[in-house]
C-alpha cells in the first residue's frame, strides 16, 4: 500500500479508496487493451498470410526463414506451437494444428516487435497493408503507440499503480491503431466509453 499511502499523505482509508479506484479503471482499460490487441494481431497475420499464399510458399509465414524472425522471436514461435498443441487427456490432437491456434498462443510482446526498426526491409512492406488508414504508411507511426501500450498492458498484468500513467492519452493510441485497421472499430471497442471516462474523472482525491 505504499504508493497510494503516499498518494493520500498517509490517510489509509483515502488510500484503499485509491487502491479501489486503481484496480477498477485497470480493468476497464485492460478490457479495451485485449479488444485492441486481438485486432492488431489479426491486421499483422492477416497481411503477412496474404503475402505469403501470394507468393505460394509452403506453410505458414512464422516458419518461413526468408522473413528472418529473431531468435527470440523464433523461440516464441516454437513455444506457442507447443502450447497449441497440448490438448487434454483423451482428447486427440488436430492436425495439422490450425494457424490460428498457434497466432492465439503469441504474445503482445511478439507482435510489437514486429514492428520493429529491423524488420522494416522484410515484414513491414507486407503488415502496413493490414492498417489501410495508418497516415504515410509510416512504420513509426504505428510501432510508437503500440510501445506505449505494450508497457501500459505489462503495469496492469502485474497490478502495478498507473495513477501516473498518461490514461487518457493511452486511449487515445488505442483509438488510433484500431482507427488505422478499420475506423468503425472504435465505436465497438467503447461501447461502454461513458463508464470508462467516469472512472478516469472520479479519481479520489484528498479532501
Amino acid at each position: 500500500m505504499s504508493t497510494y499511502l503516499r498518494e493520500s499523505a498517509g490517510d489509509l482509508p483515502q488510500a484503499l479508496l485509491l487502491y479501489r479506484w486503481n484496480s477498477e479503471v485497470s480493468a476497464a482499460v485492460w478490457e479495451v487493451l485485449g479488444h485492441m490487441e486481438i485486432v492488431l494481431r489479426n491486421a499483422i497475420h492477416g497481411a503477412l498470410t496474404t503475402r505469403h499464399q501470394r507468393e505460394s510458399r509452403p506453410g505458414f509465414w512464422f516458419d518461413d526463414k526468408r522473413y528472418g524472425l529473431h531468435d527470440t522471436a523464433a523461440r516464441e514461435v516454437v513455444l506457442a506451437r507447443r502450447r497449441a498443441t497440448q490438448v487434454p487427456t483423451g482428447r486427440r490432437p488436430s492436425s495439422p494444428v490450425p494457424d490460428g491456434k498457434i497466432v492465439a498462443e503469441l504474445s503482445f510482446g511478439f507482435w510489437r516487435y514486429l514492428l520493429a526498426k529491423r524488420y522494416a526491409p522484410t515484414l513491414w512492406p507486407a503488415i502496413r497493408h493490414g492498417f489501410p488508414h495508418l497516415p504515410s504508411r509510416r512504420r513509426e507511426n504505428l510501432e510508437q503507440p503500440v510501445t506505449r501500450l505494450h508497457r501500459l498492458r505489462n503495469r496492469i498484468g502485474h497490478h502495478e499503480p498507473v495513477l501516473h500513467e498518461d490514461l487518457p492519452g493511452r486511449i487515445g493510441d488505442v483509438t488510433a491503431v484500431l482507427d488505422f485497421v478499420d475506423t468503425e472499430l472504435t465505436g465497438w471497442v467503447f461501447d461502454d466509453r461513458v463508464r470508462l471516462d467516469r472512472l478516469l474523472a472520479n479519481r479520489p482525491t484528498r479532501n
